[in-house]
Order: C-alpha cells, then sequence, then structure tokens
C-alpha cells in the first residue's frame, strides 16, 4: 500500500487508471462474495483519498463513487454499512477544486432507504438506519455548502432526507418511552438504540443552520406534510420538539420565515381538518413564536399579527363550534400574547391599534358577530398584559381611546367587562390593581409617584369624555357587581396615577357624580343605587388617602353609615333586605359637595369657580338639563343671549362704558370678590333658565338687544341717500327730462383701438 501510495503521488496523471482498477477488481469481488476482499479494496481507495488532493482527483473520485454506489446495491447490509462509513470519511475531506458533474441522487435515495430500514432483527435495523443517517448527513455536509455543486435544496431531494430525518427522530423518543418503563436495558444498549435519532437531530440541526431565506420554505414544508400523513399533530409532543429544533439552529434573521409557513399551513388546515388538529397546530405556534419575536421588524411584524387575526375571524365563522373550537381560539391568542412578549413597546402600542381597528362596530346582536368581538378584546387584552405603560398620553392615542370608550357603552355585559379589564391593564403602572378589585376602605401600600406634567395634560384633554363614557355604561340594566367592581377599579386606578393638585377638582366632582346619579337617575335598580352610593364614598376616602386634610370628613361620614345605613359600606353585595332602603338616607349619611369646597378653602386650596358634577350621558337631553348641575353649557348660553351687547348696532350704554375709576376699583379690589360676583350672576343665570318661561327669556333677549328690524332699516335708508348724486348740475345732466341720456359708451385707451 505504501508503494501504490509513492507511485500516484509521483506520478498523478495515473491516478485515474488505478481508480478503475481497483474499481474492476472491488466488482469482481462482489459478484464472488469475498468480503474480506472488498473490505481491504475499501480501504485501499480510502488511503488513496486522505492522500492525494491533487487537481486530479476529480477523476479518481468517480471511480470512488461508482464503488461506492456497487456496494450499496448489494444485498448484503454489512456491505453497505461499509459503503456508508467510506463515505462518511469522503465527505470530511476538503477539496480544492469544485466538481460540476457530480450528482448524489442514487446516494439521497439509498440512504433514505436504509435510514427506514424495517428488518427484524432489532440490532441489524439499528445499525443499518444509523448508516443511511449517517449517509445522508455525509450528503448534506459535501453539498449544503457549496453553490457549484448539485442543489441538496432541491424538493425532490428534501422530499426524501427530511422524512428520513424525522422518522429516525420520532422513533427514537418512542424509544426512549418504552425504556423509561424498564430499567433492566443496560446502558451500552441504550447508547446504541438512541444512536440514529441523535445522529438525524445533528444532520437536521446543521441542516437548517445552513439555509438561507430562500431555502426555509424547502425545508419546512416536507417537515409540515410529514406531521400531516402520519397524523403527528396530535399529541403534538414531537411537533413542537421538532419546530423548537429548527427555530434554535435556523439564523436568527430567518426565523420568523418558519413562523408565516406554518401559519399558512394553518390556513389550508382552516377548511380541511378538524378543530383538535388545529388547536395542536396552534400550540405549537405558540410554544416557538416567541423565538422569532426578536428579529421581526417592520412589516413581519404586522404581517404575523393579520394572519393570527385571521385565523381567529375564520374561527369565530365556523358553525357548530365544539369545545376543540374553543380551545383553538385560546390557543391563538395566547400565541399573539407569546409573540408580542419580546416586541418593543412602540410596536405593542401599534399592535393594539391594528387590533382595535379590526374590532367590528355596531350593536349586531348576531352570536359570531359578538363572538368576534370578543375573542379580538381578548387578543387585546393579552397584547396590554405584555405592555408596561409609561405615559397615558402614549399608550391611550384617540385612534386607540375613542372606540375603546364607544364598547364602554355597549349591551353586551362581558364585552364592557372585558374593556374595562383592558383599561385596568394600561392604567395600572405601579401595580395597584390587586388593592383596588373592588371597593374598599383600606387604602394602606398603595404606591404612585408624582403626576408628571404630561399625565395632567392627558387628564384635562381626555379625562370628561373617559368619565363620561364610564358613566354612560351605570346605567345599563344587565349590569353586575362585576361591572360595578370593575368601574371602579378603573377609576380608583385613573385616581391614583393622576391625581396631584390640578386634577383634585375633577376626582373630587368624579365623585359627587356617582352620588347625584344615584339620587336622580330613574332607571337604576335599588340595588345599583346602593353601589353607587359606595362607590362615591370609596372614591372620596381614595382622595383623602393622597389629601390628609378630607380625612376626618370621610371619617364622620363612615361613622354615620355604620350608625344608621350599614349596608352603605363596601362591600358589594347582589341583593339587599327591605330595611336597607337605596334613597331617603339621613344628611349625615351623603356626601356634600359644598361641605368639602369648604374644607379645601379652610385648607388655603382655591376653590372658585370649580364646578359641582360631571355631565354624563343621559337618555334625553331634558335630563341632562333638568338633572347637571354645570353651568358649563349655561355660561355658553349667556354670552349668546348678551351677544348684542357688543355689536357695532347697539352702543354701551353710559353704565357700560370703563372709566378711569372703574378701572382702579377693579386694580384694587380682591381677585375673590370679583369671582364670588361673577359666581353669583352664573348662578342667578342658572335659576333663571330653570324657572322662567321661554317667552319671557324671548322678551328679555329683545328689549335688551333693541329692536333690531328698526336699525336695519335706519342702515339701509342710509345707504341708498349716499348712493344717490352729490350734486344738482351732475343729477340734471343724466335726468332724462332734460333729453340727454348719459353716454354708456366704454372709453377704451388708444393702445386697445376698436
Amino acid at each position: 500500500m505504501e508503494k501504490l501510495t509513492f507511485y500516484v503521488l509521483s506520478s498523478p496523471e495515473k491516478l485515474d487508471r488505478v481508480g478503475e482498477y481497483l474499481y474492476y477488481k472491488l466488482s469482481r469481488d462482489i459478484y464472488r462474495k469475498r468480503n474480506g476482499c472488498v473490505e481491504i479494496g475499501v480501504e485501499a481507495m480510502d488511503q488513496l483519498l486522505q492522500a492525494c488532493h491533487s487537481q486530479t482527483l476529480n477523476l479518481f473520485v468517480e471511480s470512488y463513487l461508482k464503488m461506492v454506489q456497487k456496494l450499496l446495491e448489494s444485498v448484503d447490509p454489512n456491505l453497505q454499512i461499509l459503503a456508508t462509513q467510506s463515505f462518511v470519511k469522503f465527505s470530511n475531506i476538503e477539496e480544492d477544486t469544485p466538481s460540476y458533474h457530480r450528482r448524489y441522487d442514487f446516494l439521497v435515495s439509498k440512504f433514505a432507504s436504509m435510514a427506514h430500514s424495517n428488518t427484524t432483527d432489532d440490532e441489524l435495523r439499528n445499525a443499518i438506519r444509523a448508516s443511511g443517517v449517517s449517509g445522508l448527513k455525509s450528503v448534506v455536509r459535501k453539498t449544503v455548502s457549496d453553490d457549484l455543486v448539485e442543489n441538496i435544496w432541491d424538493p425532490n431531494h428534501m422530499e426524501k432526507i427530511i422524512p428520513s430525518l424525522l422518522f429516525n427522530m420520532e422513533q427514537g423518543r418512542q424509544s426512549l418511552l418504552v425504556r423509561d418503563e424498564n430499567d433492566a436495558v443496560a446502558g451500552n444498549q441504550e447508547e446504541e438504540v438512541v444512536d440514529a435519532p441523535r445522529i438525524a437531530e445533528t444532520c437536521l440541526r446543521d441542516l437548517v443552520n445552513k439555509a438561507t431565506f430562500g431555502h426555509v420554505r424547502s425545508f419546512v414544508r416536507p417537515v409540515l406534510n410529514h406531521f400531516d400523513v402520519f397524523d403527528l399533530w396530535v399529541p403534538n409532543d414531537f411537533a413542537v420538539h421538532t419546530f423548537r429544533v429548527i427555530m434554535f439552529s435556523i439564523q436568527t434573521q430567518y426565523s420568523y420565515a418558519v413562523i408565516e409557513t406554518l401559519m399558512n399551513h394553518l390556513d389550508v388546515h382552516n377548511t380541511k381538518s378538524n378543530a383538535k388538529i388545529r388547536a395542536s397546530m396552534a400550540d405549537v405556534l405558540a410554544k416557538i413564536i416567541d423565538i422569532a419575536a426578536g428579529e421581526s421588524v417592520g412589516p413581519s411584524v404586522l404581517e404575523i399579527v393579520n394572519s393570527i387575526v385571521q385565523h381567529i375571524q375564520v374561527s369565530t365563522r365556523q358553525e357548530g363550534a365544539d369545545g376543540d373550537e374553543k380551545a383553538y381560539r385560546e390557543t391563538l391568542i395566547l400565541a399573539l400574547g407569546e409573540y408580542v412578549t419580546h416586541l418593543p413597546d412602540y410596536q405593542k402600542i401599534e399592535i393594539m391599534k391594528f387590533i382595535m381597528q379590526k374590532v367590528p362596530a355596531g350593536n349586531d346582536n348576531t352570536p359570531s358577530h359578538r363572538l368576534l368581538q370578543n375573542m379580538l378584546l381578548k387578543s387585546l387584552l393579552m397584547v396590554g398584559s405584555k405592555y408596561r405603560t409609561t405615559y397615558l398620553s402614549t399608550t391611550f392615542p384617540m385612534s386607540f381611546l375613542q372606540p375603546l370608550l364607544t364598547l364602554c357603552q355597549d349591551d353586551d355585559p362581558e364585552l364592557r367587562l372585558i374593556v374595562q379589564n383592558i383599561l385596568h391593564t394600561l392604567i395600572d403602572r405601579h401595580q395597584n390593581r390587586e388593592r383596588l378589585t373592588s371597593p374598599t376602605l383600606k387604602l394602606d401600600g398603595m404606591v404612585r409617584e408624582p403626576c408628571t406634567r404630561t399625565d395632567i395634560l392627558f387628564s384635562k384633554k381626555n379625562g370628561g369624555e373617559i368619565f363620561s363614557n364610564l358613566f354612560g355604561s351605570l346605567e345599563k340594566k344587565n349590569n353586575g357587581i362585576s361591572h360595578m367592581n370593575a368601574i371602579y377599579t378603573t377609576l380608583a386606578l385613573f385616581c391614583v396615577e393622576l391625581f396631584c393638585e390640578e386634577t383634585l377638582f375633577d376626582f373630587i366632582r368624579l365623585a359627587m357624580s356617582f352620588q347625584e346619579l344615584a339620587l336622580t337617575s330613574s332607571l337604576l335598580t335599588p340595588a345599583q343605587k346602593i353601589h353607587l352610593h359606595i362607590i362615591a364614598l370609596s372614591l372620596l376616602a381614595l382622595i383623602a388617602h393622597f389629601l390628609p386634610v378630607l380625612k376626618d370628613y370621610t371619617g364622620g361620614i363612615i361613622k354615620a353609615r355604620r350608625e344608621h345605613g350599614i349596608h352603605l359600606l363596601p362591600p358589594l353585595k347582589t341583593k339587599y333586605e327591605v330595611y336597607e332602603p337605596a334613597q331617603n338616607f339621613i344628611e349625615s349619611c351623603l356626601l356634600s359637595h359644598g361641605t368639602v369646597l369648604d374644607i379645601l378653602k379652610e385648607d388655603g386650596i382655591e376653590v372658585a369657580s370649580k364646578g359641582n358634577y360631571y355631565l354624563f350621558p343621559r337618555h334625553s337631553w331634558v335630563d341632562a338639563h333638568m338633572h347637571a348641575n354645570s353651568t358649563t353649557d349655561l355660561n355658553q348660553m349667556s354670552m349668546d343671549v348678551d351677544s348684542g351687547t357688543s355689536t357695532p348696532l347697539q352702543p354701551k350704554t353710559k353704565e357700560e362704558l370703563m372709566t378711569v375709576e372703574d378701572l382702579k376699583r377693579l386694580l384694587n379690589e380682591p381677585p375673590e370678590l370679583r369671582k364670588e360676583i361673577e359666581s353669583q350672576k352664573q348662578k342667578e343665570l342658572t335659576a333663571a333658565f330653570k324657572t322662567v318661561s321661554f317667552d319671557d327669556l324671548v322678551s328679555k333677549a329683545a328689549a335688551k338687544g333693541g329692536n333690531l328690524q328698526h336699525k336695519l332699516s335706519e342702515i339701509f335708508t342710509r345707504m341708498s341717500i349716499s348712493g344717490n348724486c352729490g350734486s344738482e348740475a351732475l343729477c340734471s345732466t343724466f335726468h332724462p327730462s332734460n333729453g340727454l341720456l348719459p353716454n354708456l359708451k366704454i372709453q377704451f385707451p388708444d393702445m386697445f383701438p376698436l
């Protein structure tokens, strides 16, 4: 052998002839079944391959591959294993020059066949399968990294390689389960049994790791088809294991392509598979989707979210949905939550806005419509639970906040409850939600930070809209204790996060408005009215927790209710007894807006011109004007009535003219006096509009504004006089009685001759 090696190294051009001769001798030995000579011939070829690295090696390789093929075609499994071992050695050789004409079709087919061996002898079967998987691994190593050789990513090759690897991996997991039940199996036998599965998994990892973006679908589709054909989705343990191997092996920038391919495959199963299979596929998706989230950027994020939302929409339209269909939808929502967990916060906001746009509007009571709203809002809740709020103005853009508040007044009680949970999740920045799940007077352990200017502006801009929509949901007949608790939690969290000197009176008006609604509403049940009284007191207690000057007053009300109305204290109850009335309470049990303002004024807080209550939606405009005590709209009405005094047609009277003495008096008098006078005027105007008849209001406005028709007639008369001729001579020139007609011909300049 040393002489032969020296000869081919000295004369490389003879290498191809040496290879042909060895192939001839080997073929004859195989035919005559001289296995010993065959092994010697194979060893000789292996040593020549290891020793020779010249450019003429390609010619020798052709003879070598024919020798391997000849051994694999033999019916003797030992020769097949020998050929595989030789090819594994060959695959480890780094060649200097590529080969354009080699083809591995036969080797791929034969190795795949060996990997599926079903020989009755367990030891021999495992050896053949291990050899087949090793051969496939060698083919992959030899071709996957060289673009100039045969394309291993061709579907014809992938449909043989991937199923062979998965078959051995799945068989290995079954063998492990069997051996876990049988402790008598020896350790060395265990190693032999798991040999093929381990090689198969290693080969799959190597193959996936070498894949580029264009090759992802080439190996994922055979995986999906294999699971479909052999019904490996239920149970999905092996499917989860396989896809986790793929996701951890593939290059990170291509991982989202695996998710996209899996979801496209789920589209196919939406029409032809039962819900149980789809639920298992969705579970696989939920357990691997978080791996791809970190590398998803730009449009790919919304593409994946949109695909999940579309699957939910299709599922809600399924007729006769059973428990498996419900589990399928819940698994999709879980997958969405797992996906957004690793996304940055700005993308989570965009996803929430995107899902909100998909929620159908309107009060369509069809089951599919309601179910779709329910599922999409649950998806939104799942995304919101993964988001960490920093600024409320950033979390609640108007395109997201407005439709969310509209759903607060939906007729579906379950839908309203989900919306409240969404608000809780997004508002709570300091994890106070657990302490405020229901009206309570025990407020120890609250965590909060000083309110920022951004949050104050958010409260001033959107506070009225938020509280008005929440009030609109209070008079729903199907409100239960859970809804009342949820509304209290929402308002209490807003109070904790936004309470400061600028928003103090907003929250005081909020608490008073609950009591006002309980006292004036004709739509609420007695139990609901009691609930509102309890919520009002709980909100005032929360305000007093942050503003100690109100603690004594709040404590007095609590004491009075314990003595005269214990049912007006937390917690809320579903049913109240006859001796627990919902109205006609003694004065000490109710909140007094004036008393609260007096306490704040004594503490040095500016309380002038603060409104009494919030305007909340009513079922008619008459109720709104009869029961709401806010003077904002009346102020606007007074401006319209008084507008006549500012018009140039009506000069100011002598009493209304401003003199120097008036300016001095305004500068010297305290501002509180002027504000009290203005407040008194507003109260008188409010009383007038509530008590005086409409005809009297019209007559007063007409008298104050003057006779507008007379003024207009006077103006038109003056305009007609000023439009007449300025002199008698000029008038006589154009008068028809003189027989002279005016020259009406247009005189053009000379540069425009007619």
